[in-house]
Formats: C-alpha cells, structure tokens, sequence
C-alpha cells in the first residue's frame, strides 16, 4: 500500500468533524501564501549572472514581443 493509500483509509475512519479539519489542512499545505512567494522570489533574485540577464531579455525580445496578425 503506498503512502498515498495508507492516507486515503486513514482519513475514510475519521469523524465528519476531524475530517473537516484535515481538509483544511491539506489546502493549506497545498496552497502557497504571499510570504513562501515573496521569499521563493528573494532567493532567485539575482540567480542570472549579468550576461545570462541579457541574454534572456534578448530572446524574450526576439521570441515573446511579436505580434503576427494572421494568428489573431
């Protein structure tokens, strides 16, 4: 039985009221809040060397900023 499973059946056994909390639990396990996205983004700020900066916004430029009208 995998982890998965074994947590499944657990839960089948709990009361509707316990089964609420553990609901609300696992969303927010699941969900992410603004301090894990502020802090995920402060430790890959300045991840890019100076050149890979460039290099990226120069293919951005090239790949993402064009609009072909045929496709609309």
């Amino acid at each position: 039985m995998s982890k998965l499973e074994a947590i499944v059946e657990e839960l089948k056994t709990l009361p509707p009221d316990r089964l609420d909390s553990a609901a609300d639990y696992i969303h927010r396990l699941k969900t992410i809040s603004h301090a894990d996205r502020t802090a995920i983004l402060k430790r890959t700020a300045g991840s890019l060397t100076p050149e890979e900066g460039e290099e990226f916004a120069r293919i951005i430029e090239e790949g993402c900023e064009r609009i072909d009208d045929r496709d609309w």
